[in-house]
Order: structure tokens, then C-alpha cells, then sequence
């Protein structure tokens, strides 16, 4: 049956460019990024989807009152399978980012180009390529009225773009959608050959260092105290934090936790004046086993030796913060599942991966369930040109099919 199955997929490249070139037309952009949402999108993809077959999706909206509809539309399509004890879940989101300079593209952004194999337009790969790899093998499905091993859901959500807040935490909070048994696939993330099965993610944390000292003028430090030299002390000592917690993590590349100090504020904009303020950021992607609080720690027992040094006076506070979720474990049945499939169409040895952080799959790990990040893509994502390939799509819709089928 999964031979019929990938046959039929064959056959569907002008599919993949129809529904490709309709969801590229419609940008869906959260008010953040001065845009209305998801709903005159996923209006148009579910009149797309009941010309193609499709039965009625259930929408789970995330109240919102920025945009013109008051919700943000999340939906699924679920297909009945032999066994409805478990189900296969495909998720991929319907926000996209905005064009940025549109000088940088050598087509409309939100036209779709065809370019051979290639696909060029905002969205096609983040997250298109997921979502459309989804219809192509439920399409299938229902074009052979073959029936799956377990119930097949297709789940578009909104807002995964700037933080899912309306989208799949508000799922998650709100709705029992998934079962302890089921196997999650979030075609989100990847690399050119398809091999990598992202199962975990690092611990996340932007750190603020912000400093308080007093301005003068340059010629005369003793009346003032040096933000800048005080916060680059510490910035230096920052370099420690690698000796400090040196445990190694072959799953995740790099295989060691990272420290590293990343923006730095304007202070004062001419040369002969000592600064009396200064920020800067500290990046830390951090490997599970050590909680973020050891790291913030010892940066606050540095941060107090330099206040003294300086006499000057150091807040710590920060912009983004996550512990690392549980991982997938590498022997889950989605693991297995997506691994045969991967060796079975793209004839590559399957390598389970740990990440820097952060994806959604790990909001839905940090409720226990078990859910891996895959696809064969190009990360060509918010850039310029964005592209995604036919051949991929048509690959990865195989590679779907094959894990619903249980072959």
C-alpha cells in the first residue's frame, strides 16, 4: 500500500505549486509585524482543501483582539486510521515573517516563482514546506482510500513566529489535543540531506548587563567611574563560564554548553567622555543537565566583585529565558518511526540531534509529550529569496506517509 501511496505522491508536483502559490499570496503576519493574522489565509486554505477532499477541520481559535477577526485561527484535519488508539500528528504553522528589504529579492516576495525544482517566495520553506508535505500525504491518502495504520492529523496553527502564544501553548493550555501515545512531527527544522532528527534543545537564556557609573570627562577619571571598563571586565571574565561548566553532550553540536557576550549598547557618542552607563548582552545556550540558575549565579558573584573594584553598581535581568525541556528519547516510537522512513526514501542513515534552542516542539516535550523536529530542507528561512525544492516536498510527504503507514 505505501507503494501506491508513494506513486501517487509522484504525481502531485503541480498540487505542491497550486496550493504553494495560494498560501504564498496571502501574508500572514501577527500584529507584532504590523499584519492581521492567519484567518484570510486559513479561510483560503480550507476552501482549498474542500475542493481536494478534505472533511471539515476543527478550528480551535486563540481570542485576540489586535486583529480584525478577534481570534487566531488554529485547525485540524483529522483521517481515521485502523486504530484510533494512536495518532500521527504533523504540525507546521501558517504565520510567516515579512519580506524585510525587498531590494534583496530578485522576485515579488509574495508572488510565487517557479523556477525548475525550485520554489521562491516568502514562506515556501518557513513553513510551507511542512504544511504542504502534510496535504500531499493525506491527499494521497484519500485519492487511494487507503486507510492508515492510526488516525493521521494535519495541525496548522498560528503565532509561531513571534512566541505561539496564540498558537500551540494556547493549544496546549487549552485543549487535550494529543494522547500519551501518539507520534508529533514538527517539519519545521533541518538540513540538506534529511538525515538529522532534532529530539532536544539546550536551555535558553539572553542575559542584560547593564552598568552604573559616573560620566566625565576623559581627561579626568578620578572624577568619574568607568561603566565601560567595569562591564568589559566582566565581559571578559564571561569566558570562564566555558571552564566553569565544561560537561560535553555528544547529541548536540557543539557537544558543550555556549557563553557568549553578543550586543553592545551605544554608550556615549563622542570620544573624550568616560561613560557613566553601559549595556551589553550575553548570549547562553546551555546544556540540559546544568540549570540556568548555577550559570546566573556565578555571573552575579563576578558581577559583585567588579561593583567593588569599580565602585560602580551592575543589574542582571533578561529578555528571554527557557530551561531546557525533557528530550525525546532517541528510542521513542516517532524517533523510530521517522528514522526507517528517512532510511527508506532518502537513503541516509538517520542521526538524532540535540539544537541551541528554541523550537515549538519543545513547549509540547514540556508537557510530556514526545515530539520530534524534521524535514529535508535548505534553511533558507527570513532570508532574501526564501526557496524550497518540489523534489523535497514530494520526498518529505513520502517520508510522512511511510510513518503513518507503520511499514
Amino acid at each position: 500500500m505505501f507503494d501506491k501511496l508513494s506513486e501517487t505522491i509522484d504525481g502531485f508536483k503541480q498540487k505542491v505549486i497550486d496550493i504553494q502559490k495560494l498560501m504564498v499570496s496571502i501574508p500572514a503576519l501577527a500584529p507584532e509585524n504590523d499584519g492581521d493574522g492567519e484567518t484570510k489565509k486559513v479561510e483560503a486554505l480550507m476552501e482549498y482543501l474542500k475542493k481536494e477532499g478534505f472533511p471539515e477541520p476543527k478550528n480551535y481559535p486563540a481570542p485576540d483582539d489586535r486583529v480584525s477577526a478577534g481570534e487566531r485561527p488554529n485547525i485540524v484535519y483529522r483521517i481515521k486510521g485502523e486504530d484510533s488508539s494512536r495518532c500521527v500528528w504533523f504540525m507546521s504553522h501558517i504565520d510567516v515573517v515579512p519580506a524585510g528589504e525587498l531590494s534583496l529579492w530578485d522576485s515579488k516576495p509574495f508572488e510565487l516563482k517557479v523556477d525548475g525544482d525550485k520554489l521562491i517566495g516568502r514562506g515556501v520553506e518557513d513553513n510551507h514546506q511542512g504544511a504542504v508535505a502534510s496535504y500531499i500525504a493525506v491527499k494521497a491518502l484519500l485519492d487511494t482510500g487507503i486507510t492508515p495504520k492510526y488516525d493521521v492529523s494535519i495541525l496548522f496553527v498560528a503565532d509561531e513566529e513571534v512566541g505561539s502564544k496564540y498558537g500551540i501553548a494556547y493549544l496546549l493550555e487549552n485543549h487535550d489535543l494529543f494522547g500519551k501515545d501518539d507520534l508529533i512531527l514538527v517539519p519545521d527544522s533541518g538540513e540538506p540531506s534529511g538525515a538529522s532528527i532534532e529530539v532536544a534543545e539546550k536551555s535558553i537564556v539572553w542575559i542584560k548587563i547593564s552598568t552604573k557609573g559616573k560620566q566625565c570627562h576623559a581627561s579626568r577619571p578620578d572624577l568619574g567611574k568607568n561603566a565601560f571598563k567595569a562591564a568589559s571586565n566582566l565581559a571578559v571574565k564571561i569566558e570562564e563560564l566555558y571552564t566553569e561548566f565544561d560537561a560535553k553532550d555528544e547529541l548536540f553540536e557543539p557537544a558543550i554548553s555556549t557563553f557568549e557576550p553578543t550586543k553592545k549598547e551605544a554608550n556615549v557618542p563622542n570620544v573624550n567622555t568616560i561613560p557613566g552607563d553601559d549595556v551589553f548582552w550575553i548570549d547562553c545556550r546551555v546544556l540540559p543537565k546544568y540549570p540556568l540558575s548555577d550559570i546566573e549565579a556565578k555571573i552575579r558573584e563576578w558581577a559583585d566583585e567588579i561593583e567593588k573594584k569599580f565602585d560602580v553598581s551592575m543589574t542582571i535581568s533578561h529578555a528571554q529565558r527557557a530551561e531546557a525541556a525533557p528530550p525525546t528519547s532517541v528510542d521513542a516510537p516517532v524517533v523510530k518511526a521517522l528514522s526507517k522512513a528517512i532510511r527508506k526514501i532518502y537513503n541516509v542513515e538517520p542521526k538524532p540531534i540535540g539544537i541551541g534552542g528554541g523550537t515549538v516542539a519543545a513547549l509540547i516535550r514540556e508537557k510530556g509529550y514526545p515530539a520530534v523536529v524534521w524535514a529535508k530542507i535548505h534553511e533558507t528561512a527570513h532570508q532574501p529569496n526564501e526557496y524550497a525544492y518540489i523534489s523535497n516536498i514530494l520526498g518529505d510527504a513520502k517520508v510522512f506517509a511511510h510513518v503513518f503507514m507503520a511499514e
